[in-house]
């Protein structure tokens, strides 16, 4: 249980059911409208899922090794690296997971004749080493790398599905495909930098005291609440002028009463986060806060099922 909760396997199962929800909820039935299939095989594409998978719990093992000092004034019942868990273990788990997240990335793109996004996963192992050594600490890189990495969650099925439909011609249905995607990823950037500032605010007394330089404590944090509520109703506007401007008239959905609920449940989701955040006081506020945003972006990557539904009834 305690190797489960170091590798936050909830965020695991989410990535995973993320990938196959983008693979077999958005592009297969787009596909099967078209009378195509998919052109990224099964066990390859598994073989991506895994490779996302391990580096990410490689990941959570080796940020909670260098978080052990502010967990431990944060939030001293998280701690596992150092109490549950012997330190040189950790380190040692966390070469396997990341080497084997790795190795998956680069067979895979090799196996599938893209060879060069096996430095992608070098690349990603790398700066999620960075960020739990360095980027985390510093203002505004760990929460941009952060987001950066849960938008490329939903972004790499593409990646490695749409180069092949260019190669028999359907490029029109690739940039469908693109738009819908592009627009998962852009909805899991913000709302992960949302999390991520209101995380940095509820943990802002103990990364002061290791020295830190957060945006709460650089900038203060009513100034770190007052531009998570700006990506909030960024957000919000986001999402009305996705639907208004290209769901609502995309051919393929013949019935968006669905995507109109849809977007109303996430907007007013949307607007209580705000609330929430501007009434924020205490720790706990914005504990709640964090897991509200969480709920948002889960809601969020549900719209694929929707889309699955209204593509084929």
């Amino acid at each position: 249980m305690k190797y489960l909760k170091l590798i936050r396997i909830h965020n695991i199962l989410i990535m995973a059911v993320t990938l196959y929800a983008i693979r077999w909820a958005v592009i297969f039935p787009i596909l099967k409208y078209h009378n195509l299939k998919l052109q990224f095989g099964e066990f390859n594409f598994l073989l991506l899922v895994l490779s996302v998978c391990f580096i990410a719990a490689g990941g959570y093992v080796i940020n909670d090794y260098f978080d052990r000092k502010t967990d431990r004034i944060n939030n001293p019942k998280s701690v596992i690296v150092g109490t549950k868990i012997n330190r040189r273990f950790a380190i040692i788990l966390h070469g396997i997971l990341s080497f084997t997240g790795v190795f998956l990335g680069v067979l895979v793109s090799v196996k599938t004749g893209h060879w060069k996004y096996g430095f992608i996963f070098f690349f990603i192992s790398g700066i999620l080493w960075y960020y739990s050594t360095s980027y985390k600490r510093k203002f505004l890189i760990g929460n941009i790398v952060v987001s950066i990495f849960t938008a490329f969650v939903p972004f790499i099925v593409v990646l490695y599905e749409i180069p092949n439909f260019y190669k028999i011609g359907t490029q029109t249905i690739s940039i469908h495909i693109l738009y819908i995607v592009l627009g998962f990823a852009f909805f899991a950037f913000i709302t992960s930098m949302i999390r991520e500032i209101v995380k940095d605010i509820e943990d802002a007394e103990g990364d002061a005291k290791i020295g830190c330089k957060t945006m709460p404590i650089v900038i203060g944090t009513n100034a770190a609440k007052y531009i998570a509520v700006l990506l909030a109703l960024i957000t919000g506007v986001s999402i009305v002028l996705v639907y208004t401007q290209y769901l609502s008239k995309l051919y393929l959905l013949v019935n968006d009463n669905f995507t109109k609920w849809h977007v109303l449940v996430l907007s007013i989701l949307l607007l209580i986060l705000t609330l929430l955040i501007l009434k924020a006081k205490k720790k706990k506020d914005f504990h709640v806060a964090s897991i509200l945003v969480k709920i948002i972006m889960l809601i969020g990557m549900l719209y694929s099922v929707v889309l699955f539904y209204l593509i084929n009834i």
